[in-house]
């Protein structure tokens, strides 16, 4: 418990005000006085108090309170009246209850005196402190709970493995509570801990710690405070190591002699076996990898690396043959891919043997090479041998081997075989310049196993010999001018041979034994495989002979000679001062070069068509095409039918026959027979339009005799569509102009004439110059 008192103390400050000028002006001093009615030293409280009473912190006093019990001290500030409590009469400072200073280490309070009886402040409120003095009662505490860490196996004493790390709450600035010291509880002898640091370190040599033997380890490092005394708190945590691997183990095979069989049949890249080796290492440390290093074997057998199981895989690498060679021994070795030259030893590697026997398996029959070439003149007789292949069965039994040829690749039947001997002949004669090679396939099948059989190809080259006579390289198309000089070459000729001679073609050109006589031309041979034809005269006549014609001899150089006549074609025709050809005959123009046979023709067609379109636009543009009246014969309902043409003047009488009008009773007997015609309309009485006057009785039958027609008539308009009749009256003054009162009957009319009146009458001829039994 402490007591403080507090008195009025006067205070002096002194306040300095400097001022400084360029020219050195004096410092002065200003000071004054100043009152204070408390003061204060700081309270200080024990925490963690563990007693039944308020904890006493100390007593405030003011020099106004001179017993009177007139004043009265108000607290203020943190925890004011909770945590501290002041009695207003005496100025006692009390703590409520236990404090932890490792909540909050001081709080800052604010203090005065009033009047009880007016509530007026005696004294300024004035500020205060209470700090709480620390006591060790917490211990150590540890970042984690668990910590894991991990060092190589094999490492050297002393090597760091982790860093753990313990913090204490109590207060570092008093005493030694927040003093760690670090120990090892649990993990000796194999590690070790700096009681300042916190480090683990390996305790123990590189023999000592080795994966293979222990890989895990659980360490237990305590914090102690109070620097380690007795009395001190503890605190612990625990600390998971695992020893990583390092190569420090060779692999080793599991057996040292391994015996495996496989078909002497296995194609290359056949699996054979698989080895085993064991590595006590683990991951990358434990791959491995294997070789044949030695044996009868190696070159016939290889092995490889599963990357998934380390294992080694024996595969066929070259055909076998048990009958050559019924076994073999390999000598394997195995070591790792990845060495640590701190452990690599002479014992880094392991060596096995292996042992393969070849079974054996019936085997198809085997040719002697891989391949024939066999060669034949184009001039065989058919059956003449070829060549021969060959083939045998490699098994022991020596089964016997029939031939044939695969016909397949012998679509024609040109080659046959000998299915004893192997002998391959000609059954149809070849020609060298048709086809030069042949390929065919050869199968040899056992005898006692027809299911074992192989192929072989057999190229056949056909021998050339001299059995094609030369011939024009190409077709001359040769001119001479009419007025030229003797010795004059006209032109140059080469000859062409189906035949390839070994040391190549030579050519010899003559002028044919029946051209030699009186001939106009003659033949000189260049030596080059080309000959010049020659003019022997100085002039020709274009209109005497236009066409020479000039036998020449081709022979080629090779045994049996053979050779040609080919005819040159010289054309007479009209040249220039130069020689160059000006106009020749008909055909020799028409064989020119400039406009070939062909060109002829294409420009005689393309006139034929111009004609023919010309021809048939003008036939299109005379012709005039009658329209139906009715277009479908399935719509002939609802249908307005317009008639657009000029009637035909004072002879019309086809379309309105007067005749009709002046005879009734003639007309209503043509009306009786024509009736008979169309069934599909009966008239009624209906239909006909009584007329109120009799003097019109001639209009009244016309427009009856109408109606009927048009009801009988099959080529007639429907029934349901529009006929307009129109008849002009008599009595006019300038009189009728119609055709009806011209004629009486449609027989007295002839209408033809029209047609020589142009082609606008032409239509009104064939329209009115119609029978009647036109329209029936």
């Amino acid at each position: 418990m402490r007591t403080i008192s507090l008195g009025v103390v006067w205070l002096c400050l002194g306040l300095s005000l400097d001022a400084l000028s360029l020219n050195g002006q004096r410092r002065e001093t200003l000071l004054k006085r100043v009152r204070r009615g408390w003061m204060w030293n700081q309270f200080f409280l024990q925490e963690e108090y563990t007693g039944s009473d308020y904890q006493y912190i100390g007593k405030l006093q003011s020099d106004q309170d001179n017993g009177s019990g007139l004043v009265k001290y108000v607290l203020s500030g943190e925890g004011a009246g909770t945590l501290f409590v002041l009695d207003e009469n005496n100025g006692d400072l009390h703590a409520t209850r236990r404090l932890d200073r490792e909540e909050k280490a001081f709080y800052i309070l604010k203090a005065t005196v009033v009047n009880k009886r007016t509530g007026q402040k005696l004294e300024p409120e004035t500020e205060f402190t209470v700090k709480l003095h620390d006591i060790n009662d917490n211990e150590p505490q540890f970042s984690r709970e668990v910590y894991i860490g991990s060092v190589p196996e094999r490492s050297d004493i002393g090597t760091s493995v982790i860093q753990v790390t313990a913090t204490d709450a109590d207060d570092s600035m008093y005493g030694n509570s927040a003093k760690l010291v670090y120990s090892i509880s649990q993990g000796h002898p194999y590690f070790s801990v700096d009681p300042n640091t916190g480090v683990i370190q390996t305790a123990l040599g590189p023999d000592d710690m080795d994966r293979e033997q222990r890989e895990h380890y659980q360490v237990v490092i305590e914090a102690k405070d109070m620097a380690g005394q007795r009395g001190g708190l503890t605190g612990s945590t625990t600390i998971n190591i695992t020893l990583t691997d390092v190569n420090d183990n060779p692999p080793r095979f599991t057996q040292s002699i391994y015996q495996f069989r496989v078909p002497e049949s296995s194609v290359s890249g056949t699996p054979v076996g698989r080895i085993l080796a064991t590595d006590r290492d683990i991951g990358m440390n434990a791959e491995m990898y294997f070789t044949i290093v030695s044996g009868d074997g190696m070159d016939m057998f290889d092995i490889s690396t599963d990357k998934d199981t380390q294992e080694g895989v024996i595969t066929v690498s070259k055909p076998l043959d048990f009958e050559k060679k019924p076994s073999y021994t390999v000598e394997i070795q195995v070591q790792n891919t990845q060495v640590d030259p701190r452990f690599m030893s002479a014992g880094s590697k392991d060596m096995a043997t292996v042992r393969i026997g070849v079974e054996d398996v019936d085997e198809p029959p085997l040719f002697d090479k891989a391949s024939y070439l066999m060669e034949v003149k184009e001039d065989a007789a058919v059956g003449v041998a070829v060549g021969s292949v060959s083939a045998m069965d490699p098994d022991a039994a020596r089964s016997m081997v029939k031939y044939s040829i695969d016909r397949r690749t012998d679509m024609d039947r040109l080659f046959n075989i000998h299915s004893g001997n192997g002998s391959v002949f000609l059954l149809r004669s070849l020609d060298r310049e048709e086809t030069a090679w042949h390929n065919i396939s050869v199968i040899a099948t056992e005898f006692n196993n027809p299911r074992q059989s192989s192929h072989v190809p057999v190229y056949i080259r056909l021998l050339d010999i001299n059995d094609n006579a030369p011939t024009f390289a190409t077709t001359y198309e040769t001119y001479v001018c009419e007025r030229t000089k003797a010795g004059q070459r006209i032109q140059t000729v080469s000859a062409v041979d189906a035949d390839e001679p070994s040391m190549g073609h030579k050519f010899f050109f003559s002028l044919a034994p029946e051209g030699t006589h009186r001939s106009n031309f003659t033949v000189r041979d260049n030596g080059d495989n080309t000959a010049g034809i020659l003019t022997r005269r100085a002039s020709y006549s274009r209109l005497h002979q236009s066409i020479y014609l000039v036998p020449v001899v081709i022979t080629d150089g090779d045994y049996p000679m053979q050779s040609s006549t080919g005819t040159l074609t010289v054309r007479v025709c009209t040249c220039d001062r130069e020689g160059n050809m000006e106009l020749c005959n008909a055909e020799a123009l028409s064989s020119s070069p400039g406009l070939s046979t062909g060109a002829l023709i294409a420009i005689l067609l393309c006139a034929i068509i111009l004609l023919m379109i010309v021809v048939l636009f003008t036939a299109l543009k005379r012709q005039r095409k009658k329209e139906p009246l009715i277009i479908s014969k399935e719509d002939v309902r609802d249908n307005v039918v317009s008639y657009n043409d000029e009637g035909g003047g004072e002879e019309d009488t086809q379309a309105f026959d007067i005749g009709a009008l002046r005879h009734p009773d003639a007309a209503a007997a043509v009306l009786e027979e024509s009736a008979k015609q169309r069934r599909d309309i009966i008239p009624s009485d209906t239909l006909l339009y009584p007329m109120a006057s009799r003097d019109n009785g001639d209009v009244r039958n016309f427009i009856n005799q109408r109606v009927l027609e048009n009801d009988c008539n099959p080529t007639a308009p429907p029934y349901d569509s529009l006929a307009t009749y129109a008849y002009e009256g008599a009595g006019s003054v300038a009189e009728s102009l119609s055709s009806l009162g011209s004629a009486s009957t449609e027989a007295e009319q002839d209408y033809h004439y029209l047609s020589d009146w142009g082609p606008r009458f032409r239509k009104l001829a064939d329209l009115y110059g119609a029978e009647d039994g036109d329209f029936s």
